[in-house]
Order: C-alpha cells, then sequence, then structure tokens
C-alpha cells in the first residue's frame, strides 16, 4: 500500500470513529481494539492506530497503557472549562477575524452556514459548525491562538453533539448566532461581533 492509499485508510477510519462517537453509536467509556476496527473496516491495524491518534488529539478518546483507546467521558467540570477559556480567547480571535476577513473567506462563511441551516444530521452539522467558526479563527491570522482554539472545539465537539442528540435548541440557536456573526462580520463591526460571540 502507498503513501496516498496509507491516509485515505487513515481518514476513513478517523472519519468513520468520529461520526460513531458523535452520534452516540460508540458511547463514552467503550474500549476500541484496534484489529477488531481494522477487520470491520477492511483495513490494516496501521491505519487504524494512527486514526486512534488523531482523535485522542482532538479530544474523543483517551489512550491508557492497559486498555488501550477508550471514548472519553466528559464531565460537566470538563465542559465548564472549555466554555470559560473559550470565552476569555475568542473575544480578541473575533475581532481579529472581522478586520481581517477577506471577501472569498467570508462568502465561504456563508456557503457553510447555508448548509448548516438545513442539516439535520447532528455528526454533519456538527462538523459543518465547526468548518464555519474554522474559516473565522483562520482569519485572525494568529496560528497560535487557531491552533488553541482549534483544540478547545474538538474537545467541546462531543458534547454538543450529545445535547442535539437529545433534544434541546442548541442547534436553532447556534445557527441564529452565526447569522448574527454573519452580519457583524459584513459591517465590519468587531465589537458587534464579540457581542454576538459572548450571547
Amino acid at each position: 500500500m502507498d503513501r496516498g492509499e496509507r491516509r485515505t485508510a487513515h481518514q476513513l477510519v478517523r472519519d468513520t470513529l468520529r461520526r460513531a462517537i458523535l452520534t452516540g453509536k460508540v458511547t463514552a467509556g467503550t474500549r476500541l481494539v484496534q484489529s477488531d476496527i481494522a477487520e470491520q473496516l477492511r483495513v490494516s491495524t496501521t491505519p487504524v492506530r494512527e486514526a486512534l491518534r488523531d482523535l485522542a488529539t482532538e479530544g474523543f478518546i483517551q489512550l491508557d497503557a492497559h486498555r488501550g483507546a477508550v471514548v472519553r467521558r466528559l464531565g460537566y467540570e470538563d465542559v465548564f472549562e472549555i466554555y470559560n477559556i473559550r470565552k476569555l480567547l475568542e473575544p480578541d480571535a473575533i475581532r481579529r477575524a472581522v478586520e481581517m476577513i477577506t471577501d472569498e473567506e467570508l462568502e465561504t462563511a456563508v456557503a457553510i452556514q447555508e448548509r448548516a441551516d438545513v442539516e439535520r444530521d447532528p455528526a454533519r452539522w456538527v462538523e459543518l459548525n465547526h468548518e464555519f467558526h474554522r474559516v473565522f479563527i483562520t482569519a485572525a491570522r494568529s496560528p497560535r491562538l487557531a491552533t488553541i482554539l482549534t483544540n478547545l472545539a474538538d474537545s467541546a465537539a462531543m458534547y454538543i453533539a450529545t445535547s442535539l442528540v437529545h433534544g434541546g435548541h442548541r442547534r436553532e440557536d447556534a445557527n441564529f448566532q452565526h447569522h448574527a456573526l454573519l452580519d457583524a462580520a459584513r459591517d465590519r463591526d468587531a465589537d458587534r461581533a464579540c457581542d454576538v460571540m459572548l450571547l
């Protein structure tokens, strides 16, 4: 298998496992066995091992020396901490983004949000939500800040998906917030954009 095929298998395993976790098909505390996953997805264990490392970095699983890979339990304290850190950092990132975002980047964000508005699959909506925020994080032109915020967003993704699966209006609220952010960005109104992020 060449490098391109190996990368494709790696992405397949990572995306399949991420979606299974986000939709609740694989629940918190579940042990992920490399050989079983490789057999189910008809790949070798190498891309499985690479995918598990990615998911550990993103906060979806924990790699334990004794139990191997285990789907992470995200407690209230974890979510609260993530939210508070994001509340400190995101206003600065959004202010920078609104001042520097290009028309092309803004069009990309609009196109992503149009898809999110009609998306009903929780896992796919979480992915679109992530893509939407990534546009603004990138537009802030601060690579280190982007890395921190991306890691925080990855860590919160499982909680967001769970809240969607079990009802509530989080999706509608987030879509509304995204449109308000787009309006502020079009007007280059950094103060209003920061207010939107703190809603």
